[in-house]
């Protein structure tokens, strides 16, 4: 499996274990939710689902459409995919792994996601190991600008300087995170003991959408998945 296949299941499982949803609903709060799935195809996502599926984590029910009105409208019903307790179980798995993969920067953002979900000890660990790789990344980057800054253009050089800059200020952001998970405190300033509790109703820390918020307005019906 690749890397960025592994972050799809498990952001996929992430937002079905709050609630079911058809592969039109799950493609759109992925795009919409996770930033890093915003290029991702839905020839990419239906392999995915299928996958789940066949390891008994997913399981696919008919939607709320009855057959006999898809089929005056010439269309397959919908299907509506369904998290398992084996396929809970196992996103919960995923989710205590802090290893390397948990902080690399195709993964970082969708564990990032799904924060509200996972317990402070992990949360913690991924935190300091993003930023231990950033700050393994800055000091390669002040390195290799010292060494070669007299034979570069002012415009490559700004460039550098650029990347350096983004580097630092993510950087800042996970001290100011790392800090205020040392002190008890929720992204809101507000003390919490414990596992980070679900919440269906409002966003995730920071803004970010929990895998439980209500999807936006409906859309257009789309086919099965």
């Amino acid at each position: 499996m690749s890397r960025r296949s592994g972050i799809l299941e498990f952001a996929v499982l992430g937002l079905l274990r709050e609630s079911p949803m058809h592969g039109y609903e799950l493609r759109k709060r992925l795009n919409t939710s996770l930033g890093v799935f915003r290029a991702f195809s839905y020839g990419t996502l239906y392999p995915c689902l299928k996958t789940l599926v066949a390891n008994g984590w997913l399981i696919e029910e008919p939607g709320n459409t009855s057959e006999a009105t898809a089929a005056l409208a010439g269309r397959r019903a919908k299907i509506v995919y369904r998290l398992t307790a084996e396929g809970k179980e196992h996103f919960e798995q995923l989710l205590s792994q802090t290893g390397p993969d948990a902080y690399e920067d195709e993964t970082f953002a969708a564990r990032f996601a799904f924060f509200g979900q996972t317990s402070r000890d992990v949360r913690m660990r991924v935190l300091e190991g993003r930023r231990s790789r950033l700050e393994e990344r800055l000091e390669k980057m002040r390195a290799s600008l010292a060494r070669t800054r007299e034979r570069l253009d002012d415009y490559t050089l700004e460039l550098q300087r650029h990347g350096m800059e983004s580097v630092e200020r993510e950087v800042r952001w996970l001290n100011e995170l790392i800090e205020s998970e040392r002190a008890g405190r929720d992204l809101r300033g507000s003390a919490s003991e414990g596992p980070a509790q679900q919440d269906t109703t409002h966003g995730a820390p920071g803004g970010l959408p929990r895998p439980g918020d209500r999807p936006g307005p409906d859309t257009p019906d789309d086919t099965a998945t």
